[in-house]
């Protein structure tokens, strides 16, 4: 494979790539399903990594909770591409997105939030995110045993310049 990656808004090709990789890790436990449909529907809403064959190798989403807050969404790095700062890198346009689109926090619900913290976020209470609370984990299957960790960062231009 391909050591070289190519990040940039997804397009209507990418929908599949982005479903195998996220339902893929759904399958796993790690993060919750999304079906096609859906992401096609919030397709602005999502960043890829493509390789040098415009295969999706990683994937990430900004959640709009209100014009200043955001949720980091859907992360996902395929298993030959870990390690080579994709993950990163898709993070970073997340944030570029979120700062073009006014949003000045955003947030994750992650299980590795050991990458979060490498790449400027801190350990955070979900409390502070009741839209999301109310939104997405009232109705989720697994919020009674949910073990993901809110992570947040404030978006300041140096920030997202220092993360590009």
């Amino acid at each position: 494979m391909s050591d070289v990656y190519h990040v940039r808004a997804a397009v209507p090709a990418d929908v599949s790539g982005i479903a195998a990789l996220v339902n893929g890790y759904a399958a796993q436990a790690v993060m919750l399903p999304r079906s096609a449909e859906s992401i096609a529907l919030a397709l602005d809403d999502f960043v890829v990594a493509a390789d040098s064959h415009g295969r999706v190798v990683a994937c990430g989403a900004l959640k709009q909770y209100s014009p200043s807050l955001g949720e980091v969404a859907s992360v996902a790095v395929s298993p030959e591409a870990h390690g080579r700062g994709v993950g990163r890198a898709i993070v970073a346009a997340v944030e570029r997105l979120a700062r073009i689109r006014g949003v000045e926090e955003v947030f994750a619900l992650t299980l590795t939030p050991t990458f979060f913290e490498a790449v400027g976020y801190g350990v955070d209470d979900r409390a502070r995110y009741p839209e999301k609370l109310q939104r997405d984990c009232a109705a989720c299957a697994r919020r009674a045993a949910c073990k993901e960790v809110c992570v947040s960062r404030t978006l300041a231009a140096a920030a997202i310049d220092a993360a590009a």
